[in-house]
C-alpha cells in the first residue's frame, strides 16, 4: 500500500493519463509521466513529465527511479519499454500487453478460456486473405494484427474487389467475418492487489465509423441478458493474467449469447460515464488498484446516463451545453482538433 505523497508513473500522455493524473492527486500522490514528444494534454497535470522517445533507456531508468508504481494509458508501449521497467512495480503486468498488443494472439488467448471469439484468420499475404474470405465468407474485415484504433488500420471488405483496393500487404493482419449483433457493450472490471474484482454496469456503445460516439445506461434487454456470461469470461481473462487495474472487455450481443471483440488493458473511452455516474470511477479505482488500495464501490448512481465523444470541431462550440441541466463537460486540452480526433465528451445525467 503506497504511503500519501508516493509517486505513481504514467506511461502515455493523453486523456486517459490526465484524468488518472488528477484521480492520483485527489489520492495525495505524485504522477510523472513518460511520452514521446506530441500533444501530451497529461503533462500539465503530472508534476513531472519525461518526453523522451520510448527507446531512450537512461530516461526510462531517470522516470523509473521516482516511481514506487507506474500504470499506463496506452496499451501500444513497447514491449522493450514494460522489460526496461522493474516488473514488480507494473500495473498491470507485461503479459497483458502482449496479449492485447496482438489481435491474432488476443482471440486465441480469450478462446483457449472458453470464449467466442469472432471468425477469424490470420494474414500474412494476398494467398492468405484470398483463404480466409473463401473460408471464413464475406462480408469481412482485415485489420492490421498491431497497432490501430479508432477504425485506423482497418478495411471493410464487401467481396474480392474490396480486397483488390488493399495493397500490398507489408505487416502481419487478421481477416475477421462480420459478426450480426443486436448491440456492442464493454465489461470494464477492476482488479486489485489482492485479486479482488469490481464490475460497473455496463453501457451499450454506439460507434459511427469506428469511432465510439455513445454509451448509454441502461444498456437494453438484449445486453443485460448477456452480461453476465461476459463477466464470467472477463473474470478468468484477469484472473489469467494476474491483472492489477481497470480492464476492459468489449462484446457483440448476438442471438447466440456474447460474441468477444477486443480488450484494452487500461481505463476505456466507455467507462468515462463512471466519473459522475459511479459511485467510484474507473480512473479513481484504477488508481487505488495501482497503489494497493481498498476498491471502491462500483454501483451506478442515476437512473439514466448517456456519454458522448466531443470530435474534431465539436469541442469548438462545447461551452455552449453548459446550459443543459445535468451535463457535465470534460475539454482534453489538445491543441488541434481534427476530423476523428477525441477532443472531449460530455456525461448527461438524468436523475429522476
Amino acid at each position: 500500500m503506497l504511503k500519501p505523497g508516493s509517486t505513481i508513473g504514467i506511461l502515455g500522455g493523453g486523456q486517459l493519463g490526465r484524468m488518472l493524473a488528477i484521480e492520483g492527486a485527489r489520492l495525495g500522490y505524485r504522477c510523472v509521466g513518460f511520452a514521446p514528444e506530441g500533444d501530451n494534454v497529461a503533462a500539465p497535470v503530472c508534476d513531472d513529465f519525461f518526453t523522451n522517445d520510448w527507446s531512450d533507456k537512461p530516461a526510462l531508468a531517470a522516470f523509473a527511479a521516482q516511481c514506487e508504481a507506474i500504470t499506463l494509458e496506452f496499451e501500444n508501449v513497447p514491449l522493450a519499454v514494460m522489460d526496461a521497467l522493474p516488473s514488480d512495480r507494473l500495473f498491470p503486468p507485461r503479459k497483458a500487453l502482449e496479449v492485447a498488443q496482438d489481435r491474432l494472439a488476443e482471440k486465441r488467448f480469450v478462446a483457449d478460456l472458453g470464449g467466442r471469439p469472432a471468425p477469424h484468420a490470420a494474414v500474412d499475404s494476398r494467398a492468405d486473405l484470398d483463404a480466409a474470405m473463401e473460408r471464413i465468407g464475406t462480408p469481412g474485415i482485415l485489420k492490421t494484427r498491431g497497432e490501430g484504433y479508432d477504425g485506423k488500420g482497418q478495411w471493410r471488405l464487401r467481396d474480392v474487389r474490396d480486397a483488390d483496393g488493399v495493397g500490398t500487404i507489408s505487416q502481419p493482419a487478421i481477416y475477421e467475418g462480420f459478426v450480426s449483433f443486436e448491440a456492442e457493450f464493454s465489461v470494464i472490471l477492476v482488479r486489485g492487489q489482492d485479486g479482488a474484482i469490481r464490475f460497473w454496469d455496463s453501457s451499450r456503445n454506439i460507434h459511427e465509423d469506428g469511432i465510439l460516439n455513445a454509451s448509454v445506461l441502461p444498456a437494453g434487454e438484449a445486453v443485460e441478458t448477456q452480461v453476465e456470461e461476459a463477466r464470467a469470461l472477463s473474470r478468468q481473462v484477469a484472473d489469467a493474467l494476474k491483472y492489477v487495474g481497470v480492464l476492459t472487455l468489449e462484446f457483440f450481443a448476438t442471438k447466440d449469447g456474447p460474441v468477444f471483440n477486443e480488450m484494452a488493458p487500461r481505463v476505456h473511452n466507455s467507462g468515462h460515464w463512471t466519473i459522475e455516474g459511479a459511485a467510484t470511477s474507473q480512473f479513481a479505482n484504477h488508481m487505488r488498484a495501482v497503489a494497493g488500495l481498498p476498491l471502491g464501490v462500483t454501483d451506478t448512481i442515476a437512473p439514466q446516463i448517456r456519454m458522448e465523444n466531443l470530435i474534431g470541431a465539436e469541442a469548438n462550440t462545447a461551452h455552449a451545453l453548459l446550459s443543459e441541466p445535468d451535463l457535465h463537460l470534460h475539454l482534453y486540452g489538445k491543441a488541434k482538433a481534427r476530423d476523428g480526433r477525441k477532443m472531449g465528451h460530455v456525461t448527461r445525467i438524468t436523475r429522476a
